[in-house]
């Protein structure tokens, strides 16, 4: 039962291994074709691809590696909404799913 998990574990650290290399090449590829040339910067190597990979990561995704690893604000979100459209009589409710947040606060005064 354990070599199957360690042959698991092996097997994802070596796809992980893979797809970083092809990445970090992919990106050090592109840079290299277009930043000098256009920009006249410099040329990066493979380690300063990854690098840059890692400070995109950081700065675009946050520090969550995982794809929705800020689930927690749309579930904070749901909750407070959940809780206000309790809190409301069912009229308000009734307004609120025709006209949406934005609604009027009583009828005549849309039509003015």
């Amino acid at each position: 039962m354990k070599t199957w998990w360690i042959r698991k574990v092996a097997l994802f650290l070596l796809l992980a291994v893979v797809a970083v290399s092809a990445f970090g090449a992919l990106v050090m590829v592109l840079w290299n074709a277009t930043v000098p040339q256009l920009f006249r910067g410099p040329e990066i190597a493979f380690t300063q691809a990854i690098a840059l990979l890692l400070l995109a990561h950081i700065l675009l995704r946050g520090w969550s590696p995982w794809r929705y690893g800020h689930s927690w604000r749309r579930e904070r979100w749901r909750h407070r909404f959940e809780e206000k459209l309790s809190s409301m009589s069912p009229e308000e409710r009734e307004r609120f799913r025709r006209h949406g947040p934005c609604a009027p606060e009583d009828e005549e005064k849309a039509k003015v």
